[in-house]
């Protein structure tokens, strides 16, 4: 069999919302849509009947982006009915593991054209009410968050499997001995890197606003920050004096949709355009639930060395900013990194992390990187809760 070579011919996403902003009245599968219909829109030469499949990740799939919706997006956008579509649940890794299905599928020459995304609304994720295991209970019933984190949880798993993202951050952060003021400093150069990058327009070719939502640029960015404000937070997760973690050195809830246009060299052909990137390896690997954070570490080793390639060759790498103390901790596991190829144009910090969506983001802001800068070796990869990481190798 011979293993077809996979080619990103487009990326584009939304801007960013913060939780209970821009995007509170939108729903996520008309996110969704709108990122399929636009990719689809910038590719005229494409008949969008030889779109072999629709892949979308999506963490919660709790409320509105219930009932597959890679399959809404499909129907929301206008594609033909002919086009199928799937939705993957890798947690934040969902979007990156929609790519990286797609792209196996068209290596395997199961398909030749393919759309991969992701989305997410962590602000219109519902409440939801277990239910009871005997009709009409007497006694208050408990509401649980889709948002974010565990509920429902298993009562074997282990105690110290299932704490907070945020007292995972300070693992990591104990682990490596990071200081409050290094979290901080991270924080405000994320903030830095996506404020610069939007005042140069570096974020035109790959962002497409949502019509009517009156956002034009990712809406957590914060220009104006500084050490004195991100100092002046407390600790939202350990208050006993020992915390680091707090809401400026961490992603914030967010909504968001991206999506890619897969091809082979044959779908490449009927495109009429040249690709951003071809995608190289990937990786995807488990580690202690509690240190999820450190779980691109391997990750990103073994999609390296897939791709026959080192830290040096790196170019450009997208690391998922969950925390400060995450990224933080993987890039110290990491001494053969140059710092200086890592979130270019800002990370989630200040851009924003919609879970499902993340993954695709990443993807293609590393695609797009590539093709500005005419060559080079781009990653992206993410740490996952309940731990686990990804990791995507791209040339160009």
């Amino acid at each position: 069999m011979r293993i077809r070579d996979v080619y990103i011919v487009d990326a584009v996403r939304t801007p960013i919302g913060k939780f209970g902003g821009a995007y509170a009245g939108v729903r996520p599968d008309d996110l969704a849509a709108h990122v399929v219909r636009a990719l689809v829109d910038r590719t005229p030469a494409l008949d969008p009947t030889r779109i072999d499949d629709v892949v979308f990740g999506d963490a919660n799939g709790a409320g509105e982006d219930n009932r597959d919706v890679a399959r809404m997006a499909v129907l929301l956008a206008g594609l033909p009915v002919t086009v199928p579509g799937v939705t993957v649940n890798r947690l934040c890794g969902s979007g990156l593991e929609a790519v990286i299905q797609a792209a196996r599928a068209i290596a395997l020459g199961d398909a030749s054209v393919a759309i991969a995304g992701g989305v997410e609304s962590m602000t219109r994720a519902p409440w939801v009410v277990q239910k009871p295991e005997r009709a009409f209970p007497a006694a208050h019933q408990q509401l649980w968050s889709t948002t974010l984190g565990w509920r429902m949880t298993n009562p074997r798993m282990p105690e110290e499997w299932t704490g907070s993202l945020g007292e995972g951050a300070e693992l990591v952060a104990d682990k490596y001995a990071l200081t409050r003021e290094a979290q901080d400093a991270f924080a405000l150069e994320s903030h830095r890197k996506a404020a610069a990058a939007w005042a140069a327009g570096e974020y035109d070719a790959e962002v497409v606003p949502y019509p009517g939502a009156e956002l034009t640029r990712d809406e957590c960015v914060r220009e104006g920050s500084s050490m004195e404000a991100l100092a002046r937070l407390k600790p939202a997760f350990r208050t006993d004096g020992r915390g680091t973690v707090t809401a400026g050195n961490a992603s914030p809830l967010n909504d968001g949709a991206a999506a890619l246009l897969l091809t082979d060299e044959a779908g490449l052909a009927e495109t009429g355009r040249e690709p951003l990137a071809r995608i190289r390896a990937s990786a995807v690997t488990g580690i202690e639930p509690q240190l999820f954070g450190l779980g691109p570490v391997e990750a990103v080793r073994r999609a390296l060395e897939k791709a026959g390639r080192g830290f040096a060759d790196l170019t450009t790498l997208e690391l998922n900013e969950a925390f400060a103390a995450q990224a933080l901790g993987c890039l110290e596991a990491w001494p053969e990194l140059d710092r200086s190829v890592v979130n270019p144009r800002g990370g989630a910090i200040a851009l924003g992390h919609p879970l499902g969506a993340s993954g695709a983001r990443l993807a293609g802001a590393v695609a797009h990187q590539l093709a500005a800068a005419g060559s080079g070796t781009g990653m992206a990869a993410l740490c996952i809760g309940v731990g686990q990481g990804i990791a995507l190798v791209l040339e160009r």
